[in-house]
């Protein structure tokens, strides 16, 4: 099969070296960028150079109808909805954990209900053992070498047990790398067949090197941020079943269900957590239940446990345990940090009361942070708490509402990591940084963790979407105190994400966004998996539908897969149908390939070679992703205006001559002038004319030159 864009990379293809040169043959002159014809007021322009990707643009191609990857059927619809019979499992946890900081162990028993809603009857289930990834030899430690550096024993399995009427029966689980297998002596039944299992174990928890559970030293102690710490079911779903691929360090894809979880640790150890703290008056002092009565009333934070609070526990040596309980309903899963060395503040969260809380006495729903003493400061961490508050009330008003009672920051060792309810970032991180690091991983709350896709495999509707929704959100806050949003990750960044792209839409090892997530390159990961995937739904948004027509439709999709598991294939079935446009050829170019726009200004010239009759402009598209671009006509009295040449003018040509109404000499002609769309040329996009003499009637001019926006001083 003949692959276009292979062969456009070895060279000039055949048809763009015929372009080339039937165009330069209609030329008169051609001296560097400029070339001039003066024949009936006509005014053409060429430009040396022939773009990377030369080949003439297919139109056949590029609106030829789009196969989605994943079929309709009866659990994924047609308009990207949930099918009529459209099912998801079910996995609810029960789990105790304790952790010894003299030997740095954790050690934990779940039990775990699992109710299977598929059709299919299972002879096994299958549960994930993320701590694995640190244990020499993982997979990971091969795919990401970085792994390779430290490592501990990973999870040890100190038991497993079905539960079978009221009896606990020992099984012997078959583990490989971070997956681990359970056989059944008899198949769970499909359609709601329920089964508990019960499960013991203990591991090593890594220092800072860990990332995504570790342990810190902080000056006045050490910081436990723990996630992924309890064995957790994998996902069987209607695409693959069994959803087993081995954890190399990216991302998770998990099932929903309700969570309870106790923590152990050291007496005058705080600890925070995903969901809601259960037995308050067990762990809280007076005064910190007072605090928090106080926070949950005030719109701006109120220190909870404060440096001379840490610095008195710290002086007196505490003696036992104490247990803290959470309970988080519908959620795919839970993360918290423990330690006697952290701050702690808090404010309401501007929501409505979660369904089913007491009418009278609503459960407080709080923007929480906490963090060591070293971390605060005016334009540090004492502004957490407000950068919380105002990324969840923002996203719930503009996107979906918030389903959790709290939300909370950690500042910890830097692992900038997600969570439902609780997220992980540096302590260090300050203004801007901390600001768009915290809004970043709070905006993770919708994407995945109430829209749950597989960010296993598509990671763009992980971390693409999440940056999407934080750009507007920095323009938000407090007058875009922090706007726009920079990814500290990825530069060079001039703030016109259309020229910031285009070096990744020319970059022919860029993989296109459909790559699988473990498959993207870490030099990739940013430019391509977050800001083109961000940039992508900005163009949607911005330049194809419209903000009034995206906004319905993406809120729509939220509503439609929260709390369920969409595929790439329902995200733009949604977007298709809500929308109102036959977007596969978006879909194609922008998420399938990895094209870009690129129009030129060929001439611009006068009907009947008179100004007073209108103008011809002549346009052509020589890019593989047609986007509507707008065209700025400024006439020689200094009015204008703009016409927006829509994609459907490309379904059967790559020029146009369009007619622009008009009494006088034309000034200007300018494609995309506010760089809303990636152009990968922009050096033929501009005619500017001069003129030495004045005149009334602009046929008449006699010195006039056309150049380009770069050679104006």
């Amino acid at each position: 099969m003949f692959d276009r864009e292979a062969e456009c990379q070895k060279g000039i293809s055949v048809v763009a070296l015929k372009y080339l040169r039937d165009y330069l043959a209609s030329c008169s002159v051609l001296v560097g960028y400029r070339a001039l014809t003066l024949s009936g007021g006509l005014l053409a322009a060429t430009v040396t150079g022939v773009a990377a990707n030369a080949a003439e643009p297919d139109a056949q191609e590029i609106f030829a109808p789009l196969a989605y990857p994943q079929p309709v059927n009866v659990y994924h619809s047609g308009s990207g909805a949930p099918g009529p019979q459209a099912w998801k499992n079910h996995a609810d946890y029960d789990i105790h954990v304790q952790i010894d900081p003299a030997t740095h162990v954790l050690s934990g028993t779940e039990t775990l209900t699992y109710t299977n809603n598929s059709p299919d009857a299972l002879s096994s289930l299958w549960v994930q053992l993320d701590q694995n990834l640190y244990a020499l030899g993982s997979r990971a430690s091969f795919a990401t070498p970085r792994w390779l550096r430290h490592h501990t024993d990973g999870v040890v399995i100190d038991g497993v047990a079905i539960q079978d009427n009221g009896q606990d029966m020992p099984v012997s689980p078959i583990v490989s790398d971070t997956r681990m297998q359970v056989p059944l002596t008899h198949d769970l039944s499909a359609n709601g067949g329920k089964l508990t299992l019960k499960i013991s174990w203990h591991y090593q928890i890594p220092a800072e090197w860990g990332g995504r559970t570790a342990f810190s030293q902080d000056r006045d102690g050490e910081v436990y941020e723990i996630a992924q710490f309890y064995p957790r079911m994998a996902v069987y779903d209607d695409v693959r079943g069994w959803d087993t691929a081995p954890y190399l360090g990216q991302e998770f894809y998990l099932d929903y269900g309700t969570i309870d979880y106790s923590v152990t640790v050291p007496k005058g150890f705080l600890v925070v957590g995903s969901g809601a703290l259960t037995n308050p008056d067990d762990v809280l002092t007076a005064q910190e239940r007072s605090r928090l009565a106080d926070a949950a009333k005030s719109e701006t934070r109120v220190l909870i446990r404060t440096e001379a609070d840490v610095k008195a526990l710290v002086d007196q040596v505490q003696q036992g345990t104490q247990t803290w309980r959470f309970h988080m309903s519908n959620t795919r899963d839970v993360a918290f940090v423990a330690s006697a060395a952290l701050l702690w503040d808090a404010a309401k969260l501007d929501l409505p009361p979660l369904e089913g809380s007491d009418a009278k006495n609503p459960l407080p729903r709080l923007a929480m942070s906490v963090y060591p003493a070293e971390a605060a400061g005016e334009k540090k961490w004492d502004r957490s708490t407000e950068y919380v508050k105002h990324a969840i009330e923002y996203f719930s008003g503009k996107w979906y509402p918030y389903p959790w009672p709290n939300a909370v920051n950690v500042g910890g060792h830097g692992a900038a990591m997600e969570y439902p309810g609780i997220v992980f970032d540096g302590k260090e991180d300050a203004g801007s940084q901390l600001f768009w690091v915290t809004t970043h991983e709070l905006g993770h709350g919708w994407f995945p963790m109430i829209v749950g896709s597989n960010e296993r495999r598509h990671a763009f509707m992980d971390e693409g979407f999440n940056t999407f929704i934080d750009m507007y959100a920095s323009e938000h806050f407090n007058h875009g105190e922090f706007a726009p949003k920079r990814d500290v990750e990825f530069a060079p960044q001039t703030g016109q994400p259309a020229d910031d792209i285009v070096p990744v839409l020319k970059d022919a090892s860029a993989p296109a966004l459909m790559t699988a997530a473990d498959l993207i390159p870490e030099k990739y990961r940013h430019p391509v998996t977050y800001f083109k995937g961000a940039y992508g739904l900005q163009l949607l948004r911005e330049q194809i539908l419209g903000p009034e027509r995206f906004d319905r439709a993406f809120r729509r999709y939220i509503a439609l897969w929260a709390f369920g598991h969409p595929t790439p294939s329902d995200f733009f079935r949604v977007m298709d149908s809500e929308g109102g446009e036959d977007l596969s050829w978006f879909w194609r170019g922008w998420y399938f390939k990895n094209w870009g726009p690129d129009y030129a200004l060929r001439s611009v010239s006068y009907v009947n070679g008179n100004p007073s009759q209108g103008a011809l402009v002549h346009v052509k598209n020589k890019g593989w992703l047609p986007l509507p671009v707008t065209m700025a006509i400024t006439w020689i009295d200094g009015s204008s205006a703009r016409v927006l040449i829509p994609t459907e003018t490309w379904y059967q040509k790559n020029d146009v001559t369009l007619q622009i109404p008009g009494k006088q000499a034309i000034q200007s002609v300018v494609l995309d002038p506010d760089h809303k769309i990636p152009d990968l040329n922009r050096t033929d996009n501009a005619f500017v004319v001069k003129t030495d003499i004045a005149h009334k009637d602009a046929a008449s001019a006699a010195a006039m030159s056309v150049t380009s926006p770069d050679q104006q001083h």
